[in-house]
């Protein structure tokens, strides 16, 4: 089965529509309709319910997604090690959840390529349920997630431990001035979020729900607003005074941990990787 046929399959899926899929993936809506019937022969199945106006996957289309995701990966992983082999380069493959690339690891990883140059970086975003099975599976080599499993056969590392200050787009606020009617409520886990269920039970519901911590900064920079968002996400910003701490909010925070296998081949490299944090609390 062809990576191309996959790649053509999620594209169709993501925009259900072949002309829109054949504009993006720079080939013919007539070649994205050949790949997508090859698929379909070779799998047995109907992916794509053509009955309808709107095209509409398949209840198999749907199982097929996170499979094609999966091989598509560990392609990329496959060509990649065996090209950097030649290269006497190390591959880490790396995986972590979303709102965690955003507060810490872009910053870990150009001190990586600053100082590791005989590594090659594979990375991905996963749920931390994905995260735990590949880095058991050895699809991963180091996952960070915000609640480690407890599993003997990993081995778990505090990296960072990141504080969460309400930030607001209106200066000289206060808790007593500021109402809460036009404030983001982030997931930050069920930890953050009891806490601020119980010290905030007196304001009203918040407007809007948003479970990446840089989806509710780009919606309150633009919209206003106010949020709890990682100090590190928003430090850029309260230094431009687009956003205000509100100094007397109760501040939480949320601890970031890597795993990896125990007995990983690449365990003294990951160990050195790791070291490149620059401290455990920012």
């Amino acid at each position: 089965m062809k990576i191309e046929l996959l790649k053509t399959f999620l594209e169709v899926s993501r925009t259900l529509h072949f002309r829109l899929a054949s504009e993006s993936l720079f080939i013919t809506q007539s070649a994205v309709s050949a790949r997508i019937k090859l698929l379909e022969d070779e799998l047995g199945v109907l992916l794509f319910d053509r009955r309808q106006k709107h095209l509409k996957l398949t209840p198999s289309g749907h199982r097929l997604i996170k499979h094609a995701n999966e091989m598509i990966f560990m392609w990329q992983k496959a060509k990649q090690d065996v090209g950097v082999s030649e290269q006497q380069t190390t591959q880490l493959v790396i995986g972590s959840m979303m709102s965690i690339w955003d507060v810490i690891l872009q910053t870990w990883l150009q001190k990586i390529h600053r100082n590791m140059a005989d590594i090659s970086l594979l990375t991905s975003t996963y749920s931390p349920l994905e995260l735990r099975k590949s880095v058991l599976n050895g699809v991963l080599d180091i996952a960070f997630l915000f609640e480690p499993p407890f599993v003997e056969e990993l081995i778990t590392e505090k990296v960072a431990t990141v504080p969460l200050h309400l930030v607001s787009t209106e200066p000289n606020l206060d808790i007593a001035t500021q109402n809460l009617n036009d404030y983001v409520m982030v997931d930050y886990g069920e930890s953050v979020n009891s806490l601020h269920m119980r010290e905030f039970k007196n304001a009203p519901p918040a407007k809007h729900f948003m479970s990446q911590p840089r989806v509710a900064l780009e919606y309150i920079l633009e919209a206003g607003g106010c949020a709890y968002l990682p100090r590190q996400l928003a430090a850029e910003h309260i230094r431009s005074n687009k956003l205000y701490l509100i100094e007397d909010a109760p501040v939480y925070s949320r601890e970031i941990y890597a795993i990896y296998l125990a007995k990983s081949h690449k365990a003294t490299v990951i160990n050195q990787a790791i070291q490149y944090f620059p401290e455990v609390r920012f």
